[in-house]
């Protein structure tokens, strides 16, 4: 085991794998209440039932994705990454294609399906891997730094140390709030801990503020420990159904507007979050991504699985960079996450603890980690830095990592161009360029 996951070579152990994938399990398991919440539209009111998801099916399908395309991570391409189903393209999923364009909810399964048989088909082709190659190293730096900030201000928002300000975008939250104070406290240990060099402080700071919480009883504490795992019965291989029985429904532009979506958004935002992780674990060589291919492949299958079991499109977590911040470095971890979400279908009760006042402090300190890659940019050339700029201050602005990096690649080649260094543009960029112009245009 230790040979095959490397583990000498990457100098980690059992127990910061293990405290790692555990770490990025925590960060990230708000996902088994916050997409089948999402995807049923459940605080909607008024709906037919039809349109809304079976919520404990979304539960269980969620849990098997995340389990599922974490240990194909782990195995496969060997890298501390966990997968689940994307933010944002949950939301896109039901808010957008269900309640806006109103397109029936298996339909848009379906859409997820086909954009993951896509995914499976480039990566097949190594498409996918030759294009994350191509990008220059200026703009992988900036995407780990903006998906640092990203994160960071996700936390801070979780946790309302940040909130809506009519007259600013944004302002403080109020800071008397018991569970702001909660986060406060959180984030001062887990300071204390990291900046003592303690391996495993993300982890343990969590910990000590869930059992804060709950002596103040601002966490709840579990009224049980085990639960019924939800039938998978109403969402499972729906997504197949109108590929056989209503083709006819496939045939529009909304339909096909709808699988582009999912196929741009979950390439890139899956992109970024492998340069950025690898990038902080240390896995980058050369500037180039070992086993990306693999990497992407895993992200593929789980795509298209977790749409045949009932859940949106499935993506490399942001929040694994938590995990590699506690020391995972290597496949295991992803494995060890991946098994935590089997444990979650019996647990439910357990995961009421884990709330954003718990998880906050955690985003909020890998966003100083990741933006080290700042030092990494060349800010004295403007035709590299301007773009570099955009990517770092977009995602955190638009709240999306694939949007930010969209603005970023549109501005390299026009700012290379003009400082005479054509020659150094990959062709590849080119292309992106064409598509992200095209992103914006159309979808």
């Amino acid at each position: 085991m230790k040979k095959y996951f490397q583990f000498e070579e990457l100098g980690t152990n059992y127990r910061r794998e293990i405290i790692g994938g555990l770490t990025t399990f925590l960060a990230m398991a708000y996902i088994l209440v916050v997409n089948p919440m999402i995807l049923s539209l459940e605080t909607v009111e008024g709906l037919p039932d039809s349109m809304h998801m079976d919520k404990g099916a979304v539960f269980t399908a969620t849990a098997i994705a995340c389990a599922l395309g974490s240990i194909l991570m782990g195995v496969l391409a060997k890298y501390p990454i966990a997968l689940a189903p994307g933010m944002g393209l949950n939301a896109f999923f039901a808010y957008t294609v269900v309640l806006t364009f109103g397109i029936p909810w298996e339909v848009a399964l379906t859409a997820c399906f086909v954009a993951g048989v896509i995914f499976i088909l480039l990566s097949l082709t190594g498409i996918r891997e030759t294009i994350i190659n191509a990008i220059p190293a200026e703009l992988k730096y900036a995407v780990g730094a903006g998906i640092g900030l990203f994160i960071t201000f996700v936390g801070l928002q979780n946790a309302k140390v940040i909130v809506n300000n009519d007259a600013t975008l944004i302002g403080i939250g109020n800071l008397a709030d018991p569970n702001v104070l909660l986060t406060i406290f959180g984030l001062i240990i887990t300071v204390i801990m990291m900046v003592k060099g303690i391996s495993g402080g993300i982890f343990y700071g969590m910990l000590i503020t869930a059992i804060v919480g709950m002596f103040f009883k601002l966490v709840p504490i579990p009224d049980a420990i085990f639960s019924k795992v939800p039938s998978l019965e109403p969402t499972f291989g729906v997504a197949l159904e109108p590929i056989f029985n209503d083709s006819a429904s496939l045939m529009t532009t909304q339909f096909i507007v709808v699988v582009l979506t999912f196929l741009f958004v979950n390439f890139f935002d899956t992109a970024g979050t492998l340069i950025s992780v690898a990038n902080q674990a240390g896995l980058m060589k050369n500037g180039k991504l070992k086993n990306a291919g693999k990497a992407l492949m895993a992200d593929a299958i789980t795509t298209t699985v977790g749409a045949v079991a009932g859940t949106s499109t499935v993506t490399s977590y942001v929040e694994s960079s938590a995990g590699v911040a506690a020391g995972a470095r290597s496949g295991f971890a992803a494995v060890v996450t991946g098994i935590l979400f089997i444990l979650a279908l019996f647990f439910y009760p357990v995961l009421s603890v884990i709330t954003s006042a718990v998880t906050a402090p955690a985003l909020i300190l890998v966003g100083v980690l990741m933006v080290s890659t700042l030092g990494d940019i060349d800010w004295r050339k403007f035709e590299t830095a301007v773009p570099a700029f955009f990517v770092i201050i977009s995602m955190p602005f638009t709240y999306s990592i694939a949007t930010g990096i969209a603005i970023g690649f549109i501005f390299y080649p026009i700012t290379m161009i003009v400082a005479g260094r054509i020659k150094e543009i990959h062709p590849i960029m080119y292309g992106l360029w064409v598509i992200f112009v095209c992103y914006f245009i159309f979808l």
